[in-house]
């Protein structure tokens, strides 16, 4: 049985977490110590999480990909650019 198409409130709140993501990602650029960087990136990372969550819940399996995809740039920004490692 397919499953059943994402109503406008789920596509919201997708649209609501990965707002939440790229604003902690770009949050990490405005951040005056690597604490706060730190933090916005856990933060990112939790944000985009859910968001691959809820589209994989959804179905979403093109959505799941671009979030992931996202996921790992964010994560190898940080590395390169913020890390020090």
């Amino acid at each position: 049985m397919p499953e059943p198409a994402p109503t406008a409130q789920d596509l919201e709140n997708l649209a609501r977490l990965k707002a939440g993501g790229e604003k902690a990602y770009d949050d990490m650029y405005e951040a005056h110590s690597q604490r706060d960087i730190d933090n916005f990136y856990r933060d990112a990372k939790e944000w985009y999480w859910e968001a691959i969550a809820v589209a994989r819940r959804l179905g979403l399996k093109e959505e799941v990909q671009a979030l992931e995809d996202r996921l790992h740039h964010i994560k190898s920004v940080y590395r390169s650019q913020f890390s020090g490692t």
